[in-house]
């Protein structure tokens, strides 16, 4: 009796540790498995985090990718129609050039008008029209362009003195000058709400004055070189024309200057006001006050019409400027 309780209690026991062991071994499994879950929770995360990383990332590039697609595509419209312009002003005249000379050096000084300041082809304003003009006809005219911006006659006094300059001068054929906007431009603005006659007479004379030592200074760098010193047009007309005082300044100026250069066998004028009045259309960039392409063409046809030193057959001048 007792062997047999004896017995029942330690198969008890056994059953017990067994039934432990079990358990532990079922913990240990669902722990295991539990572990295993959360591993692969982790790597699932990981892995949707460098996924969702790598999307970012791609459709980052993609997004830039479209950005440099659209700042090229507007890029090219924008050299498209730039070079549509450019070519439409490349040449002012198409006919037969002749030189007096085998090769020709031109030099251009002066203000913003030889810069070519308003030109939306960048093109240097007149100066480089008239250089595609000379390419495109196989003329050996080599330009060099000194304008500057703002350029009033006492300060191109000084610039003349530049060893640069200087050296450009003294090996020129031709010597072309635009100045004195600025010098009447300094005065309108101490006077703009009262414009009067008196002020811009007192100037004109220091003004004719100092155009007389640009004249001679250049002169006596190359006594060979021919100058061409170019007038100047109302910017004010086509939006001011009722501003009649400044009309009256402007040709009374541009008209001193001509008989100025009347004195000196190497120096002519060339007219361009009458290019920019009453026109049928925009000559004036976006600054309604230098001109444009447009009006640059008519400048450079007018001074290649002028210049003695080339010849073009008048008739096959063009004339229509769009």
């Amino acid at each position: 009796m007792i062997n047999i309780e004896t017995s029942i209690k330690n198969e008890a026991i056994s059953s017990s540790d067994t039934v432990d062991k079990s358990l532990t071994e079922k913990k240990d499994i669902s722990k295991e498995k539990t572990n295993d879950t959360i591993s692969e929770e982790e790597n699932s995360k990981d892995s949707e985090l460098k996924s969702k990383e790598q999307v970012e990332v791609v459709s980052g590039n993609l997004v830039a990718e479209e950005g440099k697609e659209v700042v090229e595509v507007e890029t090219e419209k924008i050299n498209k129609v730039s070079e549509e312009i450019k070519e439409k002003v490349r040449g002012v005249v198409e006919g037969v050039f002749k030189l007096f000379e085998k090769d020709l050096h031109v030099v251009a000084i002066g203000d913003s008008l030889t810069q070519g300041v308003g030109d939306e082809t960048k093109n240097d304003g007149y100066v480089g029209i008239l250089t595609n003009t000379f390419e495109d006809n196989n003329i050996k005219v080599a330009i060099e362009n000194y304008g500057k911006r703002g350029n009033r006659t006492d300060q191109l006094v000084k610039r003349l003195d530049k060893k640069k300059i200087k050296a450009s001068v003294e090996e020129a054929d031709i010597v072309l000058v635009t100045i004195g906007a600025n010098d009447i431009m300094k005065i309108v603005k101490s006077n703009i709400m009262n414009l009067q006659m008196k002020p811009f007479n007192d100037a004109k004379i220091d003004y004719l004055e100092r155009l007389d030592v640009i004249f001679t200074k250049i002169h006596s760098l190359n006594p060979n070189a021919k100058i061409y010193l170019i007038g100047f047009y109302n910017p004010f007309d086509r939006y001011f024309g009722d501003i009649e005082e400044m009309q009256m300044i402007i040709d009374d100026w541009n008209s001193s200057g001509q008989i100025l250069t009347q004195q000196y066998d190497y120096v002519n004028y060339i007219p361009i006001a009458d290019l920019f009045k009453d026109s049928d259309i925009e000559l004036l960039s976006e600054d309604h006050f230098h001109p444009n392409s447009s009006g640059y063409s008519l400048m450079a046809k007018r001074i290649l019409e002028n210049i003695e030193e080339i010849s073009v057959e008048r008739e096959e001048i063009t004339e229509d400027i769009e």
